[in-house]
């Protein structure tokens, strides 16, 4: 499944459904798909997603690592604070613009 975020004030962001429903709880929402989020909760639930990103980091950085390092064996996914950058610029735009973000 894939999930599209709108915004009027920036170009639409697709991600992964498990990505985007783990990105949308980290915001204080229930992550149900399609959704919306009012401009005026906008500042809040960016606020929720940059600590959750920020202490999900944390604990990666305090997890130990196995002892293996053989690159073509463990291909890493992206961290979700990566994933989560363009969503974070879609939430600052639509923010500044005093517009909705609708997901479907």
């Amino acid at each position: 499944m894939l999930v599209t975020f709108h915004s009027r004030a920036y170009a639409d962001i697709t991600l992964f459904g498990e990505v985007a429903q783990t990105l949308l709880r980290m915001m204080g929402h229930s992550g149900t798909v399609p959704g919306a989020l009012p401009a005026e909760d906008i500042p809040a639930a960016r606020v929720h997603l940059q600590k959750a990103l920020a202490a999900q980091q944390a604990a990666a950085a305090e997890t130990p690592q196995d002892g293996v390092e053989d690159d073509e064996e463990q291909e890493e996914a992206p961290p979700l604070s990566l994933r989560a950058l363009p969503l974070l610029e879609l939430l600052d735009a639509s923010a500044r613009a005093g517009c909705d973000v609708m997901w479907d």
